[in-house]
């Protein structure tokens, strides 16, 4: 029992005072905890902009790397949710998508440095970042339920039983990670099934375009794409994140302005090199820490393995992703979604504070801006309630 709870506790080098980063086989099983999120939406982005997919997925993998070193934690990069939806969905155009990266890096740089980001975090109140946390699990299990799962027919829906079956048995197993067999099965899956697809693919060496955004397509971005962007990342990459750096490891103290800091770097950076718009988000971590990574090894891994895919196939990618089954993946997201549904246990125990909880989920899931409403909303009623419980005879 000692020897399993030094494994599953974070590693700290003595002499430096900083946490280990390891690449054990439960780091790379981690590394595939966020892979259902982010492949669909990085093709979907590369496919309706017309991206360059060696561009994408270096600077993607990149940005992985960085995060991993830096903050030493399961803290992944994902493609900006709100911004990929109004891409794929309108087509938007490729200087549009870059010039929305540098205004929302801009906006986030300029919360950081006001110090608004502190204010916000100050007023939201915590039942109000679970209920945001909870509309995302929910959001992110009806995508992997309504349309990863079913994607391909009676094989796919037996398919994703036998990986939800090996996740439940192997959830938490630390000699046989559940990521690793699930994404074998996957592969072989895909080597059976697939195989025309992935071989078509040719096979070189390709490096990142530059790109320079002009001013016109700033503003563009900053009204189509930034703004509607911004409050998902003030409640899900930013405050909700820092939320689950607290839960999951609490011997760690995390900055929001750090948190805030590398989220606009990482968007001032990327459209220079064809990069699409990042973020940190509660989901990744979440997917990362479900399937067994602890350290800032399980983001590496997953950084390199992007790099090394846009190094030698990237103008094909998209076909090589193709390849790998979208049941697995959907099976993968559920888990997922599942942990981030779970963090609203602790606010079971509050009258008050749980049915806030669900009804920003709800409001965040339900509504068109679902997240700003939610968190104004979720707020205020929290306020209202504590305002209501001082002055009430009953509350003595």
């Amino acid at each position: 029992m000692k020897e399993a709870t030094n494994t599953l506790a974070p590693q700290f080098d003595v002499t430096a005072g900083r946490p280990r980063i390891r690449f054990d086989r439960n780091e790379l099983a981690g590394a595939f905890g966020d892979m259902g999120t982010d492949v669909p939406l990085l093709i979907g982005i590369v496919l309706a902009a017309g991206l360059d997919g060696t561009s994408v997925l270096i600077m993607f993998g990149i940005m992985q790397l960085l995060s991993g070193l830096l903050y030493r934690l399961p803290m992944p990069v994902q493609p900006l949710k709100a911004m990929a939806a109004i891409v794929i969905a309108q087509q938007t155009s490729a200087a549009t998508l870059y010039g929305a990266g540098i205004a929302i890096g801009l906006l986030m740089l300029i919360l950081v440095v006001t110090g608004l980001v502190d204010w916000l975090a100050r007023v939201v109140p915590k039942c109000v970042v679970r209920g945001v946390q909870l509309g995302l699990g929910l959001q992110l299990a009806s995508v992997a339920l309504g349309k990863f799962v079913q994607a391909d027919g009676v094989w796919g829906y037996a398919l994703a039983a036998c990986a939800f079956v090996i996740t439940i048995f192997l959830l938490g197993n630390r000699r046989f990670p559940a990521a690793l067999t699930v994404v074998l099965l996957g592969v072989v899956y895909a080597m059976t099934f697939n195989w025309e697809a992935g071989a078509a693919v040719s096979f070189g060496f390709h490096l990142p375009s530059v790109h320079v955004p002009r001013p016109a397509d700033i503003l563009t971005g900053l009204l189509v794409l930034a703004l509607p962007q911004l409050p998902l990342s003030l409640a899900n990459s930013v405050l909700a994140t820092r939320q689950l750096v607290e839960d999951l490891f609490p011997h760690r103290r995390m900055a929001l302005r750090k948190i805030g800091l590398t989220y606009a770097l990482m968007n001032l950076v990327n459209p220079w090199f064809g990069g699409v718009p990042t973020c940190h988000g509660a989901g990744g971590m979440a997917g990362h820490f479900a399937f067994g990574g602890r350290t800032g090894g399980s983001v590496i891994i997953y950084g390199a393995l992007f790099v090394l895919l846009g190094l030698l196939f990237g103008p094909g990618c998209e076909q090589v992703v193709k390849a790998f089954p979208l049941p697995v993946l959907g099976v993968i997201l559920l888990f997922e979604a599942l942990a981030l549904i779970w963090l609203v246990r602790d606010t079971a125990q509050c009258r008050s504070e749980f049915p806030i909880a669900v009804l920003v989920g709800l409001v965040c899931v339900g509504l068109p801006c679902g997240y700003i409403v939610a968190m104004v909303v979720g707020t205020a009623l929290f306020y209202l309630g504590n305002r209501v419980r001082l002055v009430s005879p009953d509350a003595v």
